[in-house]
């Protein structure tokens, strides 16, 4: 993809500058930051603008308040965390476009920072508004987009404001485009797409995308299952996306005349109601009166065999219930074994990053993304709005 022009490029001292970010973070039952890698990754473009003397106005989301404003998905916390970061106090105004933004826009001073409410709060960003576009613009002289998780998003703070404003990428989007272009433009070869998690519909246009482009795409979790049930294995009390069959099966029609290998379990773990101990069976017997749960052993080993002769991994979602430490084994273990695999290797798309935190593998990537939705579109090669307004360099 194309260089975007750079936040270096801009003239920003005493300037007011409108950075797009997203610190939609997980949060604690009580409140507080779960995760803040989002705000971690954009202290760079906040430190530059600092440094520069700009004037820099903080836009986020947060959660799905729907255009209503709700208390519990307030970014307080998130203002709490950043400053700390920062080392200053981060003042959270208490409205996204109405006359205290603007007053508190005004009083800042070269270096200063202000956080904007949750803009999700007001129905003109989701809808891109031009009204609200505008009175957000009215805010800042300059644009800086730092929100690659929402790039693929056609909002008012993402497209809306970039249209009226002189608009710039921040580190953060910067470095999202140059790592994740690696998987697109030229990948080294083996490139192999390791896919995991449910919701199959969402990513068939994602594997579909692949086939021709990865040498081999390695499905588990939920996403496999209407593959093996297509294949008319017996899943036990499994839960299958209905209604998919024949896509699945033009799929992997397609795959096999690309060239593009699709590796699916061979066995499975299972959670039989009553019994504490997973229950393991092979694909193609007839499964436990459960619900299959991760993948087994023998579908780790044979991943590992395909990610050992890679050059390139790409990985999105768990290949099994990663957060019940009775089904975690498959991801972890499949995961690790990357590790030791030399390569690049990018991890990408929903909870992933929290997944591999969590499971203590974030060392088998040399790039964790910080995108959902926007890095799966990215890698399929679908133009982001959002970018697409940034002017190339």
């Amino acid at each position: 993809m194309a260089t975007k022009r750079s936040v270096t490029e801009a003239s920003v001292r005493g300037r007011r500058v409108l950075v797009r970010v997203d610190f939609n973070v997980p949060l604690t039952p009580s409140g507080a930051v779960a995760d803040d890698h989002r705000i971690v990754e954009t202290l760079p473009t906040l430190k530059h603008l600092e440094a520069a003397g700009a004037r820099t106005i903080l836009v986020s989301h947060l959660g799905r308040p729907d255009g209503q404003r709700d208390p519990k998905l307030s970014l307080r916390p998130v203002v709490h965390r950043l400053s700390g970061y920062l080392g200053r106090p981060v003042p959270l105004a208490d409205d996204i476009v109405g006359v205290h933004a603007l007053e508190a826009a005004a009083r800042l001073q070269n270096g200063d920072f202000l956080m904007l409410e949750n803009v999700r709060f007001k129905p003109g960003e989701e809808a891109n508004d031009p009204g609200f576009a505008a009175e957000l613009a009215r805010l800042g002289e300059v644009f800086v987009q730092d929100a690659f998780g929402t790039c693929h998003r056609a909002h008012a703070s993402t497209v809306g404001v970039a249209k009226r404003l002189p608009t710039y990428a921040g580190f953060l989007v910067e470095h999202e485009v140059r790592e994740l272009s690696r998987l697109v433009d030229a990948p080294e070869h083996p490139y192999v797409a390791l896919l995991g998690g449910a919701k199959v519909a969402d990513k068939l246009p994602l594997l579909t995308s692949l086939a021709g482009r990865a040498d081999a795409i390695l499905i588990g979790g939920a996403l496999a299952f209407p593959f093996l049930h297509a294949q008319g294995a017996d899943l036990g009390g499994t839960s299958v996306e209905a209604g998919l069959e024949e896509e699945v099966t033009r799929f992997l029609a397609a795959a096999k005349d690309a060239g593009t290998k699709v590796v699916l379990p061979q066995d499975l773990l299972y959670e039989v109601e009553g019994e504490r101990d997973a229950k393991h069976a092979e694909v193609g017997s007839p499964a436990p009166p459960g619900v299959a749960r991760d993948i087994g052993p023998r579908t780790r080993d044979l991943f590992y065999l395909t990610l050992a002769e890679s050059k390139t991994v790409f990985w999105n979602g768990p290949l099994g219930l990663a957060e019940d430490f009775r089904f975690a084994a498959g991801t972890r273990e499949v995961l690790a074994g990357l590790a030791t695999v030399p390569g690049f290797h990018v991890a990408a798309g929903g909870d992933s990053a929290r997944i591999a935190s969590d499971l203590g593998v974030t060392n088998a990537f040399q790039y964790v993304s910080t995108g959902g939705g926007a890095a799966l579109e990215f890698v399929q090669g679908v133009a982001l709005p959002g970018l697409a307004v940034i002017p190339d360099a």
